[in-house]
C-alpha cells in the first residue's frame, strides 16, 4: 500500500476518489460495487483512450478467468447509475468488438487529504529505515536490522508512542520531507540515520527531529567495533529516551544475539514469514541455522514457533508435529528472554490455539506490560478476543493495532473484517476485505460469508469458488475445530455464513 493518497476525479456532477473507493454525485455517495468502481477508475484515468475488453477485465477481476459478459453487464450498470452526460451523450462510449473508453471531459482534482491522525497524549515516535551507505544486500540487511532492533527497544518505553515497523518501512527509499511524513504517521518525532559495517567496525549516524519545528533535538555519529553493535543500539534507544521523556530508566535487559551471522539470518528471515508458504520455508530453514549457530538466541526460537504455527494452521501443513513443535519452541523463547513482549505474544497465540484461555490471557497482559506498542500483539488479540464473543473489545483492539501501525501487513485488514463480520456490520467487512492489500489472501472466506449475509450470493459464491483455488482442501468443519473459538453464538455466526455462501462443510 502506498502511504500517500492518489489523485481523484471531476466529471459532471461527479467526483471519483478511487484510493477511497467512493464515487459522489453533488457531493453524496452513489452506492456503486467494487468491480464497478475500478472499472470506472481505469477508464477515466486515461480519458479519451480506447481500453481493450481484456485491460479491463484485468482492472476489474485482477488474476481471475471472467467471462466477457461480466463485463458488458457492469459497464451496463455503470452506465445507468452515471445516466446522460450534460450534452445528452454517454459517458462511456462503446468501441465495438475493441472494448470502451470515457468521452467525458475530466478534471484531476489533487489528492484527497486523509484526515491528519490526531497526536497521541505521550511523546510519538517513528524510526524511519536507516540507509545503508551502499546497494550491497548485506549493508541494506544489517541497516534494517538495526531500524527494526531500535523500533523494539523504543516501543518498551510506556512513556513513549511508538510506529510499528511495517509503517515505517512503507517509506523505504522514498524522498520525503519529514513533516509530511509525521503527519502520515501521526507522529510528532522522527529519527533518522545511515549505517555501515565493514572490516569488522560499524558507522552509525543518527539524528532526532522534532517534525513540527523542522528542528533537530539531538545528532551522534557512533564509530565502534562491530562487535559494540548492540551497546550502540542501546545508548541510541538511552540518548531518544532522555531527549523526549527527560528521564533515565534503565530498561529491562535484552537477550542478544552472540553471533552476528545469527542475527544476519533472523533481520532476512522475519521478513518473510507471513507472505507465502514458499518464503516460508526459505525462513524456516534462516531461523534454524540460526539457533544452531546460537542456542540461546530468543528470537530466533520465537519466529520459528511462528513459523511452525503459520505452517499448520494457514498454510495447510501436517497439524503434529507442527503444532506441538511451535509450543515448545514459543516457550523456550520465554524461558530464554521472559522481560521480552515478542516472546510472549506468540506464546500466547499458540496458548489460544491449545484453548489454555486462562494462560493465553495472562500472557497477552505480561506482552503489554513489556511493551504498549507492540501493534502486532494487540492486532493478534483482536482475532483472539472476537473468536471469544468479545467484539467491541476485538473491534478496539485491531484499531489500536491500526493507529500504532498504520501501513500494516495485509492480515490486519483480514483481522479487521472478520471482527466487523462478527459484529454484524456486513457492508463495512466487505469494504474492508476488498482492499487491494488483503483482497487475494484467505481472507476471501470471510468476504463470502458477508456477501452471504446480505443476500447477494452470486457475488459469494464467485468469491468461494476463488478462495477454493488456493485453499483446495478446506472445509468448515476443520476450521471450526482448529480456531480457538470461546462463544456458541460468535461459532455459529460464522458457520451460519460460511454454509449461506456455499463454502463445503
Amino acid at each position: 500500500m502506498r502511504p500517500m493518497q492518489g489523485s481523484r476525479f471531476a466529471f459532471g456532477p461527479f467526483v471519483l476518489d478511487p484510493d477511497a473507493g467512493t464515487l459522489l454525485r453533488d457531493d453524496d455517495p452513489v452506492a456503486l460495487g467494487y468491480r464497478g468502481l475500478k472499472l470506472l477508475a481505469a477508464l477515466v484515468g486515461r480519458p479519451g483512450e480506447i481500453l481493450g475488453k481484456a485491460e479491463l477485465m484485468d482492472a476489474a477481476w485482477p488474476g481471475t478467468a471472467v467471462e466477457e459478459g461480466n463485463l458488458t453487464v457492469q459497464i451496463a450498470q455503470l452506465r445507468k447509475l452515471l445516466g446522460p452526460a450534460a450534452d445528452g451523450g454517454e459517458w462511456i462510449s462503446t468501441v465495438p468488438r475493441v472494448g470502451y473508453r470515457f468521452t467525458g471531459a475530466i478534471e484531476q482534482l489533487g489528492g484527497a487529504k486523509r484526515k491528519p491522525l490526531p497526536l497521541p497524549d505521550k511523546p510519538s515516535i517513528a524510526v524511519l529505515p536507516f540507509v545503508a551507505f551502499s546497494s550491497d544486500p548485506e549493508q541494506e540487511s544489517f541497516a534494517d536490522g538495526l531500524t527494526e532492533d531500535l523500533i523494539t527497544d523504543l516501543s518498551r518505553n510506556a512513556g513513549l508512542f511508538v510506529i510499528a515497523r511495517n509503517s515505517v518501512f512503507a517509506y523505504k527509499g522514498r524522498a520525503m520531507d519529514v513533516r509530511g511524513i509525521a503527519e502520515d504517521l501521526g507522529v510528532r518525532y522522527l529519527l533518522e540515520g545511515s549505517a555501515r559495517r565493514a572490516a569488522g567496525r560499524v558507522r552509525i549516524n543518527a539524528q532526532l527531529v522534532d517534525a513540527l519545528s523542522g528542528e533537530h533535538l539531538w545528532a551522534e555519529r557512533f564509530d565502534r567495533s562491530l562487535e559494540d553493535i548492540f551497546a550502540v543500539q542501546d545508548e541510541v534507544t538511552a540518548k531518544i529516551v532522555e531527549a523526549l521523556l527527560g528521564r533515565l530508566r534503565a530498561p529491562l535487559p535484552r537477550n542478544r544475539p552472540k553471533n552476528l551471522e545469527a542475527y544476519d539470518l533472523c533481520v532476512r528471515a522475519r521478513k518473510l514469514i507471513d507472505s507465502s508458504p514458499q518464503a516460508a520455508r526459505e525462513a524456516h530453514l534462516m531461523l534454524t541455522r540460526a539457533v544452531a549457530l546460537d542456542p540461546d538466541y530468543a528470537e530466533a526460537y520465537r519466529w520459528l514457533a511462528m513459523n511452525h504455527w503459520m505452517g499448520w494452521v494457514h498454510w495447510g501443513e501436517p497439524i503434529e508435529p507442527n503444532r506441538s513443535v511451535a509450543l515448545e519452541l514459543a516457550r523456550k523463547a520465554v524461558a530464554i528472554d521472559p522481560n521480552d513482549a515478542g516472546c510472549r505474544w506468540v506464546l500466547a497465540n499458540l496458548l489460544a490455539y491449545e484453548r489454555r484461555f486462562a494462560e493465553s490471557d495472562t500472557e497477552f497482559a505480561k506482552a503489554f506490560e513489556f511493551d504498549p506498542n507492540e501493534a502486532d500483539a494487540w492486532a493478534t488479540l483482536s482475532d483472539i478476543t472476537t473468536l471469544a464473543g468479545q467484539v467491541e473489545q476485538g473491534l478496539e483492539h485491531i484499531r489500536k493495532a491500526f493507529r500504532l501501525n498504520p501501513f500494516p501487513a495485509s492480515w490486519y485488514y483480514l483481522t479487521l473484517g472478520q471482527a466487523q463480520y462478527a459484529a454484524g456490520d456486513y457492508e463495512a467487512a466487505i469494504e474492508t476485505l476488498r482492499r487491494e492489500e488483503t483482497y487475494r489472501t484467505s481472507s476471501r472466506r470471510f468476504l463470502a460469508a458477508s456477501l452471504a449475509q446480505l443476500g447477494r450470493l452470486d457475488e459469494a459464491r464467485a468469491e468461494v469458488e476463488m478462495f477454493l483455488v488456493a485453499n483446495p482442501h478446506f472445509t468448515t468443519s476443520h476450521w471450526v475445530w482448529t480456531e480457538p473459538f470461546r462463544d456458541t453464538a460468535t461459532l455459529e455466526h460464522f458457520v451460519d455464513g460460511f454454509r449461506k455462501a456455499g463454502l463445503p462443510d
